[in-house]
């Protein structure tokens, strides 16, 4: 159960096209689309901005710095990543709009600024449209990027949690694993210790240490970015090798996002069993209602059936957790499945403690809209310009997923 686990393709049956994105900022360019628009008065400034090669923290950290507020002060809607162009907004309460408007930074330009009555906060977007330039695609294929994007578009996209949700060796899920199942020795060993052939230098170096219960000499080697497994491995010295007690220097926080992994591996593995017909509600599904995300309970799949079809509703996945509701019929079958084939129990997510998860439901898929594209040129040579828009919550890079196969390059990267 330990192995990768196979996230299979939707459009399995087109071949891998090969392509490089993110080359130049323009290649990537994000409009984020608010949930409402800003009524004019109030204590709080919203700044429409643009950035590029800045994350959205970092953003509003340098808007808090010109401000003379903190960073906390700042408020906005989603996290945008450093690459590309992004035009998202910006919150900030009693502050002078010219003030905000008259911000100068070489990676961030105000766009416009208008009052409004209250904070804005993660989630208060409707959703983002992108433009994706792919390069180095061969125009023979061009028509095989068409067939997948019309395939989305028709089915949906695959809702598999992304790679960062794994952290940077993709071992979170077995890091949360563990922690829920109550073994604190193979957290431990997980977190800072168990070397890989994915571990490279002084990391490598760290948990080679680390595994040989030398801590004092792995904390030393460690770089200095990575806290939790230095102050794991100092706890460790200090514990006398006592797992249990050393997890009390690991981030709370941290240890909540390696249980959240958990919940998102056994989410994908439904997923992936259910992925011939993920576009389809069975009886005792429960179906995800679009807009609003209301769950209810299948029992009528012929009159159920064309609103699948129409993307009114898609089925749901499982977010194990004390408020997850639970399926019946084969659904409910194919979620004690994946309990089984990863060997845990259904009741190991509803102790109580502070790392117990909610819980919840989250659908098998997701739309895409504003489909266009088109190929074109550059000073830097062809390229085929994708254009979309998804809800709140859906990325990207699960569309671009389907396309390249793990075949793409980030520009600038190495093979």
């Amino acid at each position: 159960m330990d192995a990768p686990l196979e996230l299979p393709y939707l459009t399995a049956d087109v071949a891998p096209i090969h392509g490089v994105y993110k080359t130049r900022p323009e290649d990537f360019v994000v409009d984020e689309l608010p949930a409402y628009e800003p009524c004019g008065e109030g204590t709080h400034v919203y700044a429409r901005i643009e950035k590029r090669g800045i994350t959205t923290t970092e953003a509003a950290r340098r808007f808090a710095r010109v401000l003379g507020v903190g960073p906390r002060d700042v408020g906005y809607a989603g996290l945008k990543d450093a690459q590309g162009v992004t035009r998202q907004t910006l919150s900030v309460e009693h502050v002078d709009p010219e003030r905000v408007q008259a911000i100068r930074d070489d990676a961030l330009a105000v766009l416009s600024v208008a009052r409004h009555k209250n904070k804005l906060k993660l989630g208060h977007l409707h959703g983002n449209r992108f433009r994706l330039r792919l390069r180095g695609v061969e125009r023979a294929r061009f028509g095989d990027v068409e067939c997948v994007l019309a395939t989305l578009a028709r089915r949906g996209v695959p809702n598999y949690f992304g790679e960062q949700r794994f952290g940077a060796r993709g071992d979170g899920w077995e890091i949360g694993k563990a922690l829920l199942g109550g073994d604190a020795d193979r957290a431990v060993a997980l977190i800072a210790g168990d070397p890989r052939p994915v571990d490279r230098g002084a990391v490598l170096k760290a948990r080679e240490l680390f595994a040989r219960g030398e801590y004092e000499a792995s904390a030393r080697a460690w770089p200095g970015s990575f806290r939790d497994p230095i102050r794991l491995a100092n706890a460790m010295a200090r514990k006398k090798g006592d797992a249990r007690r050393a997890l009390f220097a690991v981030d709370r926080r941290m240890q909540q996002f390696f249980v959240s992994a958990w919940q998102s591996w056994l989410f994908n593995a439904l997923l992936a069993k259910r992925l011939a017909t993920f576009d389809q509600v069975l009886a005792g599904d429960l179906a995800w209602k679009y807009p609003g995300g209301a769950v209810f309970r299948v029992e009528d799949v012929a009159a159920e059936a064309p609103r699948a079809e129409r993307f009114e509703i898609s089925p749901t996945g499982p977010l194990y957790g004390p408020r997850m509701s639970e399926p019946s019929g084969e659904p409910a079958a194919w979620e004690a499945a994946v309990l089984a084939e990863a060997g845990v129990e259904r009741a190991s997510f509803d102790q109580r403690g502070p790392l117990q998860p909610a819980g919840g439901r989250r659908p098998l898929r997701f739309r895409i809209t504003e489909l266009a594209t088109q190929p074109g040129r550059d000073d830097a040579g062809d390229f085929f310009e994708l254009a979309f828009a998804l809800e709140s919550g859906a990325y990207a890079t699960s569309v671009l997923r389907e396309l390249l196969k793990g075949e793409a390059r980030r520009g600038g990267d190495e093979r």
